[in-house]
């Protein structure tokens, strides 16, 4: 028996804009997004289990209410674990515009007098500013050239996770009644975690290094590197990564407290439960 269409096909969501991502769908590996001809990509609205999937705490700690969601609003990403975080910004400033609207309120407290007021972001100029950092300079230090390459959102958020579970560690040891050799013991190991995670994402970062005799590209033998580095250029390598990062990142909102004048800056966070809520 042949099932028939459904007559009320018409009426499901349509693409409400078109994203130009600001990689153009380079650094994504093979299969996990479907390129188009002209580099826009289609971004529908939310849908009601969209809406309760980034609502569910559990996946939104665990990342998996953002790939959820992204794939669910952008059909021509296939696998969004993949994505180069560069890019996931920009996509889920265009899933929040193209399902509620290009105006986004955000509440901001001042430092100075704590007063508290809403301000309205347009998320057309926010998209605007999310740019690409470029891949494409290397860093060069002696007689070696280090390349460098987004991460992937995967590998950003495990280590986002383990970091938090070390950080969560390092507090709960802080206020216990240990004797104080084994809370400090335990605190030296959680701190050196938190730098073996480190050396991970810089790892991650480098897509090669070009040495007088090889090309380096072997993810183990670059960790083996950022381990036996000295430490002038395991900072240099680890400062070109995250002013590369903060190239791709929403710059924060410049206020002037309307009660007390105060001059300060308020981060606009994204994947975050309130920024996927109703415009008002």
């Amino acid at each position: 028996m042949t099932q028939s269409a459904n007559p009320l096909k018409q009426y499901f969501r349509q693409p409400a804009i078109y994203l130009r991502l600001p990689t153009g769908g380079k650094y994504w590996p093979s299969g996990s997004i479907e390129l188009t001809h002209n580099g826009e990509f289609p971004v529908y609205p939310m849908t009601a289990i969209d809406e309760i999937t980034y609502r569910t705490p559990d996946a939104l700690f665990n990342g998996q209410a953002v790939i959820t969601v992204i794939q669910s609003c952008i059909p021509n990403v296939k696998d969004a674990w993949q994505a180069p975080t560069t890019d996931i910004n920009s996509m889920l400033v265009a899933i929040r515009l193209a399902s509620y609207g290009h105006e986004l309120e955000i509440s901001s407290t001042c430092p100075g007098c704590e007063t508290s007021e809403d301000y309205a972001l347009d998320l057309r100029n926010i998209l605007d500013q999310l740019k690409s950092p470029d891949f494409e300079s290397t860093l060069t230090y002696g007689d070696l050239e280090i390349a460098f390459g987004p991460i992937s959102y995967q590998n950003q958020n495990k280590s986002n996770q383990e970091q938090f579970d070390e950080q969560r560690m390092i507090r709960s040891v802080t206020d216990s009644d240990l004797p104080e050799n084994e809370k400090l013991q335990r605190l030296n190991d959680a701190m050196r975690r938190i730098t073996e995670l480190t050396i991970d994402a810089l790892k991650w970062s480098i897509t090669g290094i070009r040495a007088p005799n090889a090309i380096v590209s072997e993810t183990e033998h670059i960790q083996e590197f950022l381990l036996n580095c000295d430490r002038k250029l395991f900072n240099i390598i680890r400062d070109h990564v995250i002013n590369l990062r903060q190239t791709s990142e929403l710059k924060p909102l410049d206020i002037v407290c309307e009660k007390c004048k105060h001059e300060y800056r308020q981060t606009v966070t994204l994947d975050m439960t309130s920024f996927f809520g109703p415009a008002s």
